[in-house]
């Protein structure tokens, strides 16, 4: 059985992320769906992935949202958060021959926004990109 749109598409944008130059190496390949306790920072971490229906009369398909945090402890903690995200935008947005999502074709991955905010605790900064990404079924 194949992978839902959202599992589908998870897995497609973290092999592309692990693959793009820019991205591994603010973060090292430290890209997690539930980070570790003892994690190192910078990282990233998948937050929403949420598939929508987007059918026709003839095609099955969704746009799925994704949204990723860049999490930085760092003394310049929004400057490299805000890198971060804009590594994941330069690896992702318009990138659909970069991102393989099994048993779907890849319309369009296109870029929404990135905002960074300081963390409740004070002690860093998490900038979260948001993404939408078009599939069909194949």
């Amino acid at each position: 059985m194949a992978d839902g749109y959202a599992l589908a598409t998870q897995v497609g944008v973290l092999a592309a992320l692990n693959a793009a130059a820019g991205v591994t190496a603010l973060v090292a390949g430290r890209i997690y769906d539930e980070p570790p306790q003892d994690v190192v920072f910078p990282y990233l971490r998948f937050n929403t992935i949420q598939p929508n229906a987007f059918d026709t009369d003839t095609a099955q398909g969704a746009l799925v949202d994704i949204t990723l945090e860049a999490h930085s402890r760092s003394p310049s903690g929004r400057v490299e958060a805000v890198r971060i995200a804009e590594a994941v935008k330069d690896a992702l947005h318009r990138q659909e021959a970069s991102v393989t999502v099994a048993g779907y074709t890849l319309v369009e991955l296109i870029f929404e926004t990135i905002s960074a905010t300081r963390d409740s605790d004070g002690r860093g900064y998490t900038a979260v990109i948001a993404l939408q990404a078009m599939l069909d079924t194949a």
